[in-house]
């Protein structure tokens, strides 16, 4: 049995293995988790204790086999959530990261089956997000960031990079959603930034918005 704070610690762990191709430093769970290495490396040692992880000096930090699927597990339960809080209690998709936080922590397996039958079980998070199923396997999906795309490139808005309410609610104020095609008109060599053409409108936007929104072409 995890406490809420290892459950925390190793899913954030969790979202740091995604993108790396090595062991997790502890300096990078620090920044992550905004506290101190002192504090990482007392955590480490209890959750390698506890079968969660594996620790080698200079390597940093792996999850084992159990510890990936625990840790897909709050993931899973996290972002079922989220589509709960959107679908069924219309909140809006900058407000359910905090509440979702609190809910993952819920324990009942069965509750989060019930949970994902009912809402017609669900492959994406209200921000894009790939839904881990009940095993801990995630199903991957190609897709792009905006700032990588070129020219006359086409493609479906499929999820966002920040889910910070800052951004969530710059995109609405944008008309910029899930689902939403997106062509590239052009891009600007000088500062990143890329003009591009919804149903909306055509506008440009910065390189720092380019980068945090996922696209799968089509």
């Amino acid at each position: 049995m995890l406490t809420l704070s290892e459950e925390n610690y190793i899913k954030e762990i969790y979202h740091l293995d995604v993108v790396a191709d090595k062991g997790i430093s502890t300096n990078a769970i620090a920044n992550k988790l905004q506290t101190k290495a002192s504090s990482v490396t007392d955590m480490i040692k209890k959750l390698a204790d506890k079968k969660v992880l594996i620790y080698k000096k200079y390597q940093g930090v792996t999850l084992t086999d159990f510890g990936k699927k625990a840790a897909a597990n709050i993931v899973r339960k996290h972002r079922l959530w989220e589509v709960f809080l959107v679908d069924k209690l219309q909140f809006s998709w900058d407000e359910v990261h905090d509440v979702a936080e609190q809910l993952e922590h819920i324990k009942s397996p069965k509750l989060i089956d019930k949970l994902d039958a009912f809402l017609g079980f669900p492959k994406r998070d209200p921000h894009g997000d790939i839904i881990p199923d009940k095993k801990g396997n995630v199903q991957a999906q190609e897709q792009l960031l905006l700032s990588a795309l070129i020219k006359d490139d086409i493609g479906i808005c499929v999820g966002v990079k920040d889910s910070s309410a800052a951004f969530l609610q710059y995109l609405d104020k944008q008309k910029i959603a899930l689902g939403q095609e997106i062509k590239v008109i052009d891009k600007e060599p000088f500062d990143g930034s890329v003009i591009i053409k919804t149903q909306n409108k055509q506008f440009s936007v910065s390189q720092k918005i380019a980068t945090n929104l996922y696209i799968q072409k089509i």
